[in-house]
C-alpha cells in the first residue's frame, strides 16, 4: 500500500482534492487542507522535501503584491457602481423601443445591451440581475415564451466573461504569465462573434416560433415624431455621420492600426454627442430640432457607456494605460456618471465597497490555497506527471485541445470559473507551452469553454441570480392589470441549455480559426529568435606585419 501511494501520489492527491470540493467544502480550504495534509503525508515517506514549505511566505506575499489582480476589485466596483446608477435600465428601456415591432425585437436589445454591459462592468451577476429584473417582466408582457426569455438574459449575461474587461481573462492572463492587454485584444472578437451566434438564434426562434419572440405592439412602442413617424433615419444618418467624421480626422492625422481604430471611435462618439447637445439647446430655445427624439434619446443613453469603454479599454489597447490604471479609470468614470445621473448615494457607494470587498477576498483566498496546493503539487513532482500524461495524448495539440475542453466541460458542471482558472490552467499551461500552443489563444478557447460554468443546469451562477429576480409566483402586471404565472426553475434551466450549445460551438470556432484571436500580435515578428543564424562572410584581408619599423 505504502508503495502505490508512493508511486501515485500526484493523482492520488488530485483525487483528494476533488472529493473535498464534491463534499461541499470551499475551495481555498479544500486547496490549502489538501496540500498541507499531503506535504506530511510526503515528508512521512519522504517523497517531498520540507524546504519546498519555506518558499510558502514568499508566494504568499507574492499573490499580495501582485499589481496584476489590483484589477479585479478596480472593474468589480465600477461594474456595482453602473449597474445600481440606473445605466442598465436607461439602455435596455431605449434600445427595445429602437428595435420596435421588430420580431424577437426585445431579445436582441437584451444581447445588444449585455455586450454594451459586459464592455463596461466586467461583472457576470451585476448584467444578469439588472436586465432580470427591468427586462424579464417586459418579455413576459409581451408574450415572450419563457424559456426563450430566460436564457437569453442568461446568456447575454454571461458575455461579461468573455468581452473585455473580464475578470477571469485577468486571472487566466495571470495564471498562464500572460500580458493583461494581449488577453483582452485576443478576446474582443470572439466575445462580438459568440453575442452574434446569440442574436442568430433568436433571429431563428422568432421565424420558426413567431409565438415565441413577438415584436412589441403598435401601441407600445414611443418616442415617435409630431408626423407619427419613428425617426430612424435622422438616427441613421447621425451614426454614419459620426462614424465618416471620426474616420476623415484619424486620417488625416495619420494613424493606423490599432491606435486608428480606437481613436476614431472616440472621435465618433464626440461628434455624436455633440450634435444631440445641439439638438437639444436648439428645441429649447427655438422650438426647432435637425435630430428625431429617437436619435437623440439614442445617442444619450449611448454615449456614457461607449465612453467609458473607450477610457478603459481604449486606453489600454493603444498602449497609454495598463489594465490596472484602466480599472482605476473606469472606477472613477463610474463615480461620476452615478453623478450626473444623480444617483450616486453613499449608501450606493457602500454597498459597492462591500461587495467588491467580499470577491477580492473571496479571489484571494482561493489564489493563496491555490499556491500551497501547487507548491506540495510540483513537490511531489504533480507537474512532470500532467505533462507527460497530456502531452502523450494522440492527435498531437488537436488531441490535446479536445481533450482538455472536454475535461474543462465537465469540471464546470462542478467547479465556478475562478476555481477552474486556479486549480486547473496551472496545470495545463506548461503542457500546452510544450506543444507549442500559444498561450493566449489557448486561454481564450479555455475562458469560453468555462463560460458554460456560469450556464450548467443545476449550478451555473447565472441561472441562480435569474432564479433570484425571477417571478416565482403569479402576479399582476402593472401595465395591463393581466395575471401573469410565475417562471418556473425547469423554465429557467430548459432555456440555457441552446446557449450552453452555442458556446461550444463557438468553442470549436476558436480552435478552427485562430487568427479571431491571433491578430492581438499585429504586425509583430513571428520569427523565432532561437532559428535566427548569423554567417560572417571571409574577407581576404593582407597578413599582419608585425616587424617594428625601421627607420634610417
Amino acid at each position: 500500500m505504502t508503495a502505490f501511494i508512493i508511486h501515485n501520489m500526484a493523482p492520488i492527491m488530485f483525487v483528494a482534492l476533488v472529493v473535498f470540493l464534491l463534499l461541499g467544502y470551499p475551495a481555498a480550504f479544500s486547496l490549502g487542507a489538501v496540500g498541507l495534509l499531503f506535504a506530511i503525508i510526503g515528508i512521512e515517506l519522504g517523497q517531498f522535501s520540507p524546504d519546498f514549505l519555506q518558499a510558502l511566505p514568499e508566494r504568499v506575499y507574492g499573490v499580495m503584491s501582485n499589481d496584476t489582480l489590483l484589477a479585479i476589485p478596480f472593474f468589480t466596483f465600477m461594474g456595482l457602481v453602473l449597474e445600481r446608477s440606473g445605466m442598465a435600465e436607461d439602455l435596455l428601456e431605449t434600445v427595445g423601443q429602437l428595435f420596435g415591432t421588430v420580431r424577437g425585437g426585445l431579445a436582441y436589445a437584451v444581447i445588444f445591451v449585455g455586450a454594451l454591459l459586459a464592455a463596461t462592468t466586467g461583472v457576470v451577476a451585476a448584467s444578469v440581475i439588472s436586465m432580470g429584473l427591468i427586462s424579464l417582466p417586459i418579455m413576459l408582457r409581451y408574450g415572450y415564451d419563457r424559456r426563450v426569455a430566460s436564457g437569453v438574459i442568461a446568456a447575454s449575461g454571461t458575455l461579461a466573461q468573455i468581452i473585455p474587461p473580464s475578470l477571469v481573462l485577468i486571472v487566466m492572463a495571470d495564471q498562464l504569465g500572460r500580458s493583461v492587454g494581449d488577453m483582452y485584444e485576443g478576446a474582443f472578437i470572439p466575445g462580438l462573434v459568440l453575442a452574434a451566434l446569440y442574436a442568430s438564434y433568436v433571429f431563428l426562434i422568432s421565424m420558426l416560433f413567431p409565438k415565441a419572440a413577438p415584436g412589441l405592439p403598435v401601441e407600445a412602442v414611443g418616442f415617435r415624431e409630431p408626423d407619427g413617424s419613428r425617426g430612424l433615419l435622422s438616427l441613421a444618418v447621425l451614426t454614419v455621420a459620426s462614424g465618416f467624421f471620426g474616420w476623415y480626422v484619424m486620417r488625416n492625422a495619420g494613424y493606423r492600426g490599432a491606435d486608428y481604430v480606437v481613436l476614431t471611435m472616440f472621435v465618433g462618439i464626440i461628434f455624436a454627442f455633440s450634435v444631440a447637445v445641439l439638438n437639444w439647446i436648439a428645441g429649447r430655445f427655438t422650438g426647432f430640432r435637425f435630430l428625431s427624439q429617437i436619435a437623440q434619446q439614442t445617442t444619450f443613453v449611448m454615449v456614457p457607456p461607449l465612453f467609458l469603454i473607450f477610457l478603459v479599454l481604449g486606453t489600454i489597447f493603444i498602449g497609454v494605460a495598463t489594465p490596472t490604471e484602466g480599472g482605476a479609470m473606469g472606477a472613477m468614470g463610474a463615480l461620476i456618471l452615478g453623478m450626473i445621473k444623480r444617483r450616486l448615494t453613499w449608501d450606493l457607494v457602500r454597498q459597492a465597497i462591500e461587495s467588491t470587498a467580499k470577491l477580492s477576498a473571496f479571489v484571494v483566498f482561493i489564489l493563496i490555497g491555490a499556491r500551497v496546493f501547487s507548491l506540495t503539487f510540483y513537490g511531489v513532482s504533480g507537474h512532470i506527471w500532467v505533462e507527460e500524461l497530456l502531452t502523450s495524448l494522440p492527435g498531437g495539440q488537436m488531441g490535446f485541445l479536445i481533450f482538455v475542453n472536454v475535461l474543462v466541460f465537465l469540471l464546470a458542471f462542478f467547479l465556478d470559473f475562478f476555481e477552474l482558472a486556479f486549480i486547473i490552467v496551472p496545470l495545463l499551461g506548461p503542457a500546452a507551452d510544450k506543444l507549442g500552443i500559444d498561450l493566449i489563444w489557448f486561454g481564450i478557447i479555455l475562458a469560453v469553454n468555462m463560460q458554460t460554468s456560469f450556464m450548467h443546469p443545476p449550478f451555473g451562477f447565472a441561472l441562480f441570480y435569474l432564479r433570484s429576480v425571477a417571478p416565482k409566483e403569479s402576479y399582476l402586471d402593472r401595465v395591463t392589470g393581466k395575471r401573469m404565472e410565475p417562471v418556473t426553475t425547469g423554465q429557467i434551466y430548459w432555456g440555457a441549455v441552446p446557449f450552453v450549445v452555442i458556446q461550444l460551438i463557438m468553442v470549436a470556432l476558436v480552435i478552427t480559426f485562430p487568427a479571431m484571436v491571433m491578430h492581438y500580435k499585429g504586425a509583430a515578428s513571428t520569427v523565432d529568435p532561437t532559428t535566427i543564424q548569423i554567417d560572417v562572410p571571409q574577407l581576404d584581408l593582407p597578413p599582419l606585419n608585425f616587424d617594428p619599423p625601421k627607420f634610417n
